[in-house]
Protein backbone atom coordinates (compact mmCIF):
# COMPACT_ATOMS: atom_id res chain seq x y z
CA UNK A 1 0.00 0.00 0.00
CA UNK A 2 1.95 3.48 -1.15
CA UNK A 3 1.61 6.54 1.46
CA UNK A 4 -1.30 8.34 -0.34
CA UNK A 5 -3.20 5.17 -0.57
CA UNK A 6 -2.71 4.81 3.45
CA UNK A 7 -4.03 7.91 4.39
CA UNK A 8 -7.11 7.43 1.95
CA UNK A 9 -7.89 4.58 3.81
CA UNK A 10 -6.71 5.63 7.65
CA UNK A 11 -6.16 9.47 7.06
CA UNK A 12 -2.91 11.05 8.38
CA UNK A 13 -1.33 10.58 11.59
CA UNK A 14 -0.48 13.75 13.39
CA UNK A 15 3.09 13.92 12.98
CA UNK A 16 3.49 17.45 14.57
CA UNK A 17 2.26 19.00 17.56
CA UNK A 18 0.81 22.62 16.76
CA UNK A 19 -1.71 25.33 18.14
CA UNK A 20 -4.64 23.16 16.77
CA UNK A 21 -3.26 20.08 18.74
CA UNK A 22 -2.61 22.28 21.65
CA UNK A 23 -6.14 23.94 21.41
CA UNK A 24 -7.57 20.46 21.13
CA UNK A 25 -6.45 19.37 24.27
CA UNK A 26 -7.30 22.29 26.35
CA UNK A 27 -10.99 21.27 24.67
CA UNK A 28 -10.29 17.82 26.14
CA UNK A 29 -9.29 19.07 29.71
CA UNK A 30 -12.27 21.22 29.51
CA UNK A 31 -14.12 18.10 29.69
CA UNK A 32 -12.52 15.03 30.83
CA UNK A 33 -10.27 14.97 34.36
CA UNK A 34 -7.06 13.65 33.11
CA UNK A 35 -5.49 13.46 36.71
CA UNK A 36 -4.55 9.75 37.27
CA UNK A 37 -7.20 8.65 34.75
CA UNK A 38 -7.32 5.63 32.80
CA UNK A 39 -7.06 6.20 29.29
CA UNK A 40 -7.39 4.73 25.87
CA UNK A 41 -6.38 6.92 22.80
CA UNK A 42 -8.63 4.62 20.08
CA UNK A 43 -6.82 5.37 17.20
CA UNK A 44 -3.77 6.91 18.60
CA UNK A 45 -1.46 6.67 15.39
CA UNK A 46 2.05 8.02 15.98
CA UNK A 47 1.19 8.80 19.90
CA UNK A 48 1.01 12.34 19.84
CA UNK A 49 -1.81 12.59 22.47
CA UNK A 50 -0.76 9.62 24.10
CA UNK A 51 2.56 11.71 24.79
CA UNK A 52 0.51 15.24 25.86
CA UNK A 53 -1.46 13.25 28.33
CA UNK A 54 1.79 12.11 29.96
CA UNK A 55 1.96 15.11 32.64
CA UNK A 56 -1.36 14.23 33.86
CA UNK A 57 -1.07 10.51 33.78
CA UNK A 58 0.71 7.02 33.82
CA UNK A 59 -1.96 5.41 33.10
CA UNK A 60 -2.30 5.48 28.83
CA UNK A 61 -2.94 3.05 26.51
CA UNK A 62 -2.96 3.09 22.93
CA UNK A 63 -5.00 1.27 19.95
CA UNK A 64 -3.29 1.93 16.33
CA UNK A 65 -4.64 -0.84 13.35
CA UNK A 66 -1.12 0.14 11.21
CA UNK A 67 1.67 -2.06 12.49
CA UNK A 68 4.16 0.79 11.63
CA UNK A 69 2.46 3.37 13.30
CA UNK A 70 1.65 1.66 16.50
CA UNK A 71 5.31 0.45 16.45
CA UNK A 72 6.84 4.05 16.47
CA UNK A 73 3.58 4.98 19.66
CA UNK A 74 6.11 2.86 21.44
CA UNK A 75 8.12 5.07 21.96
CA UNK A 76 5.65 7.47 23.83
CA UNK A 77 3.53 4.68 25.78
CA UNK A 78 4.24 0.87 26.01
CA UNK A 79 0.55 0.32 25.81
CA UNK A 80 0.55 0.28 22.62
CA UNK A 81 -1.67 -2.79 20.89
CA UNK A 82 -2.41 -3.50 17.25
CA UNK A 83 -5.78 -4.14 16.67
CA UNK A 84 -9.51 -2.84 14.72
CA UNK A 85 -11.62 -0.34 16.81
CA UNK A 86 -14.58 -3.00 16.05
CA UNK A 87 -13.37 -5.03 18.23
CA UNK A 88 -11.23 -3.51 21.21
CA UNK A 89 -9.23 -5.97 23.13
CA UNK A 90 -9.68 -4.67 26.72
CA UNK A 91 -12.09 -5.88 29.17
CA UNK A 92 -15.05 -4.04 29.79
CA UNK A 93 -15.15 -1.30 32.08
CA UNK A 94 -11.19 -0.49 31.85
CA UNK A 95 -11.08 3.19 30.98
CA UNK A 96 -12.18 6.53 32.50
CA UNK A 97 -11.97 7.45 29.26
CA UNK A 98 -11.69 6.78 25.62
CA UNK A 99 -10.80 9.17 23.25
CA UNK A 100 -11.23 9.17 18.86
CA UNK A 101 -9.55 11.88 17.59
CA UNK A 102 -10.13 11.84 13.54
CA UNK A 103 -10.38 8.07 13.33
CA UNK A 104 -14.35 6.88 13.87
CA UNK A 105 -14.59 7.91 10.27
CA UNK A 106 -12.44 5.37 8.99
CA UNK A 107 -13.39 2.35 10.33
CA UNK A 108 -15.54 -0.30 8.16
CA UNK A 109 -18.30 0.09 11.22
CA UNK A 110 -18.70 3.11 12.67
CA UNK A 111 -21.92 1.97 14.76
CA UNK A 112 -19.99 -0.92 15.81
CA UNK A 113 -16.95 0.78 16.73
CA UNK A 114 -18.43 3.56 18.95
CA UNK A 115 -20.80 0.32 20.77
CA UNK A 116 -16.88 -1.22 21.65
CA UNK A 117 -15.96 2.48 22.93
CA UNK A 118 -18.93 2.06 25.29
CA UNK A 119 -18.44 -1.40 26.37
CA UNK A 120 -14.67 -0.76 27.99
CA UNK A 121 -15.77 2.67 29.17
CA UNK A 122 -16.18 2.52 33.32
CA UNK A 123 -19.25 3.37 34.44
CA UNK A 124 -19.57 7.26 34.50
CA UNK A 125 -16.21 7.32 32.61
CA UNK A 126 -16.73 9.51 29.21
CA UNK A 127 -15.73 9.22 25.60
CA UNK A 128 -14.87 12.37 23.09
CA UNK A 129 -14.70 12.39 19.50
CA UNK A 130 -13.77 14.56 16.85
CA UNK A 131 -14.58 13.48 13.55
CA UNK A 132 -15.11 15.63 10.01
CA UNK A 133 -18.38 17.84 10.13
CA UNK A 134 -20.49 17.63 6.81
CA UNK A 135 -21.31 20.97 5.95
CA UNK A 136 -17.03 21.83 5.96
CA UNK A 137 -16.70 23.77 2.67
CA UNK A 138 -13.69 21.27 2.11
CA UNK A 139 -12.86 17.28 1.89
CA UNK A 140 -9.78 17.06 3.48
CA UNK A 141 -9.80 13.38 2.41
CA UNK A 142 -8.89 13.60 -1.45
CA UNK A 143 -11.33 11.81 -3.92
CA UNK A 144 -11.51 9.02 -6.51
CA UNK A 145 -12.28 10.01 -9.98
CA UNK A 146 -12.39 7.78 -13.03
CA UNK A 147 -10.79 4.96 -10.36
CA UNK A 148 -7.86 7.09 -9.24
CA UNK A 149 -7.30 8.56 -5.86
CA UNK A 150 -6.85 12.20 -6.24
CA UNK A 151 -4.67 13.29 -3.06
CA UNK A 152 -5.96 17.37 -1.56
CA UNK A 153 -8.52 19.29 -0.22
CA UNK A 154 -11.42 19.14 -2.54
CA UNK A 155 -13.63 22.37 -2.08
CA UNK A 156 -17.71 21.48 -2.11
CA UNK A 157 -17.38 17.68 -2.17
CA UNK A 158 -19.75 17.41 0.76
CA UNK A 159 -22.31 19.31 -0.15
CA UNK A 160 -23.54 17.41 -3.02
CA UNK A 161 -26.35 14.65 -2.79
CA UNK A 162 -25.08 12.02 -0.66
CA UNK A 163 -24.73 9.11 -2.88
CA UNK A 164 -22.64 11.30 -5.40
CA UNK A 165 -20.52 12.23 -1.95
CA UNK A 166 -20.08 8.71 -1.17
CA UNK A 167 -18.72 7.50 -4.95
CA UNK A 168 -16.03 10.55 -4.76
CA UNK A 169 -15.33 9.79 -1.32
CA UNK A 170 -16.08 5.90 -0.41
CA UNK A 171 -13.30 5.91 1.63
CA UNK A 172 -14.34 8.21 4.85
CA UNK A 173 -17.51 9.31 5.98
CA UNK A 174 -18.40 12.70 6.95
CA UNK A 175 -21.12 13.40 9.38
CA UNK A 176 -24.01 15.72 10.23
CA UNK A 177 -25.11 16.09 13.69
CA UNK A 178 -28.18 14.12 13.17
CA UNK A 179 -26.33 11.15 11.77
CA UNK A 180 -23.19 11.66 14.54
CA UNK A 181 -26.02 11.29 17.35
CA UNK A 182 -28.11 8.51 15.80
CA UNK A 183 -24.65 6.17 16.08
CA UNK A 184 -25.74 6.68 19.90
CA UNK A 185 -29.16 5.36 20.11
CA UNK A 186 -29.16 2.68 21.85
CA UNK A 187 -26.14 2.67 23.80
CA UNK A 188 -25.86 3.47 27.42
CA UNK A 189 -24.80 6.78 27.27
CA UNK A 190 -26.00 10.40 27.65
CA UNK A 191 -24.54 13.49 25.52
CA UNK A 192 -22.53 15.70 27.56
CA UNK A 193 -21.84 18.00 24.81
CA UNK A 194 -21.83 18.39 21.22
CA UNK A 195 -20.20 21.33 19.31
CA UNK A 196 -18.59 22.08 15.81
CA UNK A 197 -14.81 23.48 15.63
CA UNK A 198 -12.78 25.07 13.31
CA UNK A 199 -9.12 23.98 12.75
CA UNK A 200 -5.85 25.63 14.09
CA UNK A 201 -5.04 26.55 10.38
CA UNK A 202 -1.18 26.71 11.59
CA UNK A 203 0.42 26.22 7.71
CA UNK A 204 -1.33 29.68 7.23
CA UNK A 205 0.22 31.25 10.58
CA UNK A 206 3.15 30.09 9.81
CA UNK A 207 3.28 31.50 6.22
CA UNK A 208 0.94 34.93 6.75
CA UNK A 209 1.02 35.18 10.82
CA UNK A 210 -1.19 38.52 10.46
CA UNK A 211 -3.27 37.14 8.29
CA UNK A 212 -3.23 33.29 9.80
CA UNK A 213 -4.03 35.04 13.28
CA UNK A 214 -6.97 37.04 11.80
CA UNK A 215 -8.48 33.66 10.51
CA UNK A 216 -8.43 31.96 13.48
CA UNK A 217 -9.38 34.60 16.23
CA UNK A 218 -12.60 35.39 13.67
CA UNK A 219 -13.33 31.43 13.22
CA UNK A 220 -13.34 30.66 16.66
CA UNK A 221 -15.17 33.44 17.84
CA UNK A 222 -17.94 32.13 14.68
CA UNK A 223 -18.19 28.84 17.15
CA UNK A 224 -20.36 30.53 19.26
CA UNK A 225 -22.68 31.69 16.79
CA UNK A 226 -24.60 30.09 14.13
CA UNK A 227 -21.76 30.01 11.58
CA UNK A 228 -20.26 27.01 13.97
CA UNK A 229 -22.53 24.43 11.59
CA UNK A 230 -19.55 25.43 9.05
CA UNK A 231 -16.50 23.80 11.01
CA UNK A 232 -14.09 21.52 10.95
CA UNK A 233 -15.23 18.81 13.08
CA UNK A 234 -17.39 17.67 15.68
CA UNK A 235 -16.97 17.63 19.27
CA UNK A 236 -19.10 15.15 20.63
CA UNK A 237 -18.31 14.25 24.79
CA UNK A 238 -20.52 11.13 25.90
CA UNK A 239 -20.52 9.74 29.33
CA UNK A 240 -21.64 6.42 30.12
CA UNK A 241 -24.32 5.69 32.16
CA UNK A 242 -24.43 3.16 35.02
CA UNK A 243 -26.65 -0.01 36.48
CA UNK A 244 -29.47 2.41 37.51
CA UNK A 245 -29.24 4.91 34.85
CA UNK A 246 -29.34 2.56 32.12
CA UNK A 247 -32.56 0.56 34.20
CA UNK A 248 -34.03 3.80 34.76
Amino acid sequence: MTHSEKAALRGEPGYVWRSGQERRLRMIQQWIDLTNAVILDNGCGLGTYLEAFTPFTLHRFGLELELDRAQKALAVSTGIVQAMGEKLPFASHSFDFVFSNEVIEHVADDRLALAEMVRVTKENGRILIFCPNRWYPVEQHGIYWRGQYKFGNIPLVNYLPTPVRNRLAPHVRTYTKRSLLDLCRGLPVKVVHHGRIFGGYDNIERRWPGFGRFIKNTLYAAEKTPFAVLGISHLLVLEKLSLGEESG
